[in-house]
């Protein structure tokens, strides 16, 4: 019974997240058809607004499984949704080992995972990033979409309704960049490291330059990336003790 409530949910909630874009915003999905049909697949995208997972998730055309942070999943009736959905949490500010062991055991299964390596949202600005998705990247050897989002930075409640209402609506834009897949070397920190930076650095190029932040100008040349207290050493370390994927 829950394999088909979760994707009576989330058809659902993706209907109505693309009936609301469409309304709200001038909504534009570029190249979902560069997300590959089947098989295990990491998006990784720039971070602007909360409403930044569902709008992934309704322009593309394969089911998404969002990594979303914890606190959302500790809400009364909202937590349980959100499972359903198909959402797994993760602990922000910490390397959280059993997320990134959920986002490898969705790959294994041939699921699409969306991440933010960014870790929380910017500004408008891409802030350095975080080594968990190229640690997952690199352990299950899927192709890598980036994702480049623009215009969420001015979806503000209730500035939006006014904004509606006065037929000025934000332009939104969504765009899939070619997969990837990252140079299967040594799996040692340096690696994801460089790994995180060529991620990052392809999302990106899809952007405008006010929003590429610390991949942008002046930035050529050198390896950008955030370090975490707790971070695993290797994406090999993601595999010790983990159960096998279901």
């Amino acid at each position: 019974m829950k394999r088909p409530l979760a994707r009576l949910l989330y058809g659902a909630a993706t209907a109505a997240s693309r009936a609301i874009l469409a309304s709200y915003g001038r909504w534009e999905a570029v190249h979902h058809e560069r997300v590959p049909a089947r098989g295990g697949v990491v998006l990784v995208s720039n971070h602007l607004n909360l409403l930044d997972p569902p709008l992934v998730a309704a322009s593309c055309r394969r089911r998404v499984h969002p990594m979303a942070k914890r606190e959302l999943f500790e809400l009364p009736l909202l937590g349980w949704m959100f499972r359903v959905y198909g959402a797994f949490p993760v602990r922000r500010y910490s390397a959280d080992i059993g997320a990134l062991r959920a986002a490898r055991n969705h790959l294994r299964s041939g699921d699409v995972v969306l991440m933010f390596p960014e870790g929380t949202r910017s500004a408008g600005a891409m802030r350095p990033a975080l080594p968990g998705a190229a640690m997952v990247a690199l352990l299950t050897g899927v192709p890598v979409v980036p994702v480049a989002i623009t215009g969420t930075e001015q979806i503000h409640v209730p500035g939006i309704v006014l904004r509606w209402l006065s037929r000025d609506r934000p332009r939104i834009r969504v765009e899939f960049g070619e997969p990837f897949t990252l140079p299967q070397v040594a799996s040692g920190a340096h690696e994801a490291e460089a790994a995180t930076d060529l991620m990052l650095r392809r999302v990106a190029a899809l952007l405008p330059e006010r929003y590429r932040g610390a991949y942008g100008a002046g930035s050529e040349g050198r390896v950008v990336f955030a370090r975490q207290a707790g971070t695993p050493r290797a994406p090999a370390d993601i595999d010790e003790g983990a159960p096998p994927a279901s």
